[in-house]
């Protein structure tokens, strides 16, 4: 995929400028009180809604003693309604903190995968709300899932109307490597325990096609649980999506319980991982018009080697008297879908993020995300580091299972964190795990489990001869 490049030496040098003037201001801002709600905007407090050009809507709420703050807020992937907070209770919590928020719905007139409208909706909104109750002291995006690939962009092309950005459980590696691995997956177990059937994966017509092939990769998997050879290619598969070998209401598996940790993957597919995949498939290829992904030309056994579950893969298939390098062999010479090139081209234009930062941005994830798997937090770093933008870039983790698990402590407690690098020009150690569990616990509202945590590579294949 080509590089998107920007001219950098002149970028850094007025960044680095505006940096100093800011650290200077933002120090002596610091010391003053939030200011209280104007006159014109007590009249505009409470519930507001309204429409875009597009038909987008859009919601806001505004405390009566408004702090300045708004919080422009990018929902996740789903029906397009208008959000304005990730929760009713975090919303709640931010209303008496006297935080304003707005959000909108995207288009309603095109897919639940609404990227070609979701940035240019989302600063819409702003101008909206600000027309309404007023021009406000610092706007920070906040975004959530798929919505958390929105709020990338918006901290990437956000630089004068955004000052920073919170990303949660954040869709950050973009939509073609989300449609690669898991087509490296769903290929997986339609090639080896389906073995001989035709199974469509990709360009699906209808909803009801992709729904299909969800039922038909389901029961093979449910079928192949019952056995030590279709367990292993369970963990085979779930390696190449990168699942999380911990799920909820199970204790975490023991770091060489092989066993363990394949039924706990499994439960994921029992919960119905496969349908989602699907269903956002139909959607993604919908929005972008084709099929973004491909596996010609994919080494499945260089894939496995760079994945974190490989050694458990080994295990299982020596367990079970499998052929490991058998498989693989017949999985790369299998793989023929192709992408479609217009399609590619216009998921890198619309969903992607990681080409550079603007302005500040903390991504917390969940170590055990089922559909956002955490690696995607590794890719997207290395692309900004890439950008030259790493400094701006801070990640923190939560020790749970589940997609975007968080409790309100924890999120009120990464906004906090965030408004410190807003409001002081340094993240100094306000994101790091420790200071992020203190400042979580001492609201006393429902608990934090930040920790320290690197999450591995993203596993995902890459070949130009897939294009």
């Amino acid at each position: 995929m080509p590089a998107v490049t920007r001219p950098r030496a002149s970028r850094t040098r007025l960044r680095i400028a505006l940096a100093a003037l800011a650290t200077l201001a933002s120090s002596a801002l610091a010391t003053l009180p939030a200011p209280a709600a104007r006159a014109d905007d007590a009249a505009a407090a409470g519930h507001l809604t309204g429409t875009l050009s597009d038909g987008a809507t859009w919601v806001a709420d505004v405390p009566g003693r408004w702090n300045g703050t708004l919080l422009l807020f990018s929902h996740g992937f789903g029906p397009t309604v208008a959000q304005d907070a990730p929760t009713d209770a975090v919303r709640t919590e931010l209303l008496a903190e006297g935080y304003a928020m707005a959000g909108s719905s995207y288009d309603p007139n095109g897919s639940m995968w609404a990227l070609d409208s979701a940035e240019r909706d989302q600063f819409a909104t702003l101008d909206a709300v600000t027309a309404k109750i007023g021009e406000p002291r610092r706007t920070l995006a906040v975004g959530q899932s798929m919505g958390g690939l929105v709020n990338a962009q918006l901290a990437r092309d956000g630089g004068g109307r955004i000052d920073g950005a919170l990303g949660q459980c954040g869709l950050v590696a973009g939509g073609t490597d989300l449609d690669n691995y898991q087509l490296d997956a769903e290929y997986t177990i339609a090639r080896l325990l389906l073995p001989g059937q035709d199974v469509r994966l990709v360009r699906f017509d209808t909803a009801a096609d992709a729904s299909a092939t969800a039922g038909l990769l389901t029961q093979a998997v449910t079928a192949a649980q019952a056995t030590p050879q279709g367990r292993a290619r369970i963990a085979l598969a779930a390696a190449f999506l990168n699942l999380p070998a911990w799920s909820p209401g199970k204790d975490r598996p023991a770091a060489t319980d092989w066993a363990a940790q394949e039924a706990q993957q499994y439960d994921w597919f029992a919960q119905g991982i496969l349908a989602f995949v699907e269903g956002g498939r139909y959607a993604v290829e919908r929005s972008v018009g084709g099929n973004n992904s491909w596996n010609r030309g994919v080494d499945y056994a260089r894939l496995l080697a760079g994945s974190e579950h490989a050694p458990q893969v080994h295990a299982l298939y020596r367990a079970a008297g499998l052929d490991l390098r058998a498989d693989l062999r017949t999985l790369t010479e299998g793989a023929t879908t192709t992408a479609d090139p217009g399609a590619v081209h216009t998921a890198w234009r619309t969903s992607s993020a990681g080409q550079g930062l603007d302005v500040p941005l903390l991504d917390i994830h969940t170590t055990a995300d089922n559909l956002v798997p955490v690696q995607q937090e590794s890719r997207f770093a290395a692309r900004v580091r890439a950008a030259g933008d790493g400094a701006l870039l801070r990640q923190a983790y939560v020790e749970r299972q589940g997609h975007c698990t968080f409790t309100t402590a924890e999120t009120v407690a990464a906004l906090h964190a965030l408004e410190h690098r807003v409001g002081t020009g340094h993240w100094d150690d306000a994101a790091t795990p420790a200071a992020l569990q203190r400042s979580a616990t001492a609201l006393g509202l429902d608990g934090a489990a930040y920790v320290p945590y690197r999450p591995g590579r993203l596993t995902v294949g890459r070949s130009p001869s897939g294009m």
